[in-house]
């Protein structure tokens, strides 16, 4: 059985230097800003191919594999949705550890030869931290996108979330932002914190309770990148006029003890009585969804609530664009 290691060697995961084909994703420690300015300079092209509502041919005659051992939604039907419009075709695995050989006791590495045998990608997602570089060490042939893996890091969440705050703002440096919620577990605030300190002077602060604070290796590893974070625990130290809010769940499913999870959820609201207070009018409020509470959903119609309009749309968008460049696509 492969043991998961939960310390993703990232000095061996291979960069992007400019070339996107046939490379895991893996990290956002993988990316120039370089790399996402040929990202984000498909999006729109991906965007007018999704509005036509009809296949195009970018990727035909490719066939990918989402491998989720995880439960999902959003992220899954995304990746789905972002294969098909490209003209390839999917082989969609939900829980395979209840529904497959796994449930037989098949072991990863058997699992990824396998799929890796009849497939042009795999994108995985799974629980344990580590396992999509892992999973990227066992698939020679082909490439592996990781979707989230564990409390690690959730690379594609980021870029759809670096350029729906560029999309806005025209540029990713000298930002101002609010991440609140589950700062520990957060593999979505992992990734964009990452992202972020790609460009210069943005600064960044954390929201949380005392126990979900960013872990004290994470804090400093982040820091050294020469992002400014300031940890603050309460609505009243947040900045005013900030250029994004980015609120996040408390992950139930990452504490062992219900009690835990119970006294810290929904520890901070985003309501309208607190955009009152601190937002300003180009503020953008985004969350990778999905929320449980959070969020009062009297925001959903605010100008400024991104996380059901453009945020989601260009999830679709933007994985379409890393999709076609991974897989050698005629864009």
């Amino acid at each position: 059985m492969l043991e998961f290691n939960p310390r993703m060697q990232t000095n061996s995961i291979q960069s992007i230097d400019g070339k996107f084909k046939g490379k895991d994703i893996i990290s956002l420690d993988q990316f120039t800003s370089k790399d996402l300015k040929i990202l984000f300079y498909l999006v729109p092209k991906m965007r007018a191919i999704a509005l036509k509502a009809l296949p195009s041919k970018v990727i035909a005659g490719k066939i990918v594999v989402l491998l989720f051992y995880e439960p999902s939604s959003r992220t899954f039907g995304s990746f789905s949705t972002a294969v098909k419009q490209l003209g390839g075709q999917t082989v969609e695995i939900q829980n395979p550890q209840e529904f497959s050989s796994i449930a037989k006791g098949e072991t990863f590495e058997d699992t990824i030869r396998v799929f890796e045998a009849y497939s042009d990608g795999i994108i995985l997602r799974h629980p344990t931290m580590g396992s999509a570089f892992n999973a990227a060490e066992i698939a020679k042939l082909v490439p592996v996108v990781n979707a989230g893996d564990g409390k690690g890091e959730h690379p594609t969440q980021a870029l759809l979330d670096l350029y729906t705050i560029f999309e806005k703002h025209r540029r990713l440096d000298n930002l101002t932002g609010v991440m609140a919620g589950d700062m520990l577990n957060g593999r979505t605030i992992h990734s964009l914190i990452r992202g972020l300190s790609l460009f210069k002077k943005n600064t960044l602060h954390l929201l949380s309770s005392k126990e979900l604070k960013l872990s004290k290796k994470d804090y400093s590893n982040f820091s050294k990148r020469g992002i400014k974070l300031v940890e603050i625990e309460n609505v009243k130290d947040m900045p005013k006029n900030a250029h994004f809010w980015y609120w996040t769940r408390t992950q139930k499913e990452r504490f062992k003890n219900l009690k835990s999870y119970e006294r810290v959820k929904n520890s901070f609201i985003l309501n309208k009585e607190l955009i009152d207070t601190c937002a300003g009018k180009n503020t953008i409020f985004m969350h990778p969804l999905p929320r449980v509470g959070e969020i009062d959903t009297k925001i959903d119609n605010d100008k400024r609530a991104v996380y059901l309009t453009t945020q989601i749309r260009n999830g679709l968008y933007v994985r379409m664009a890393l999709i076609a460049l991974v897989l050698g696509g005629k864009i």
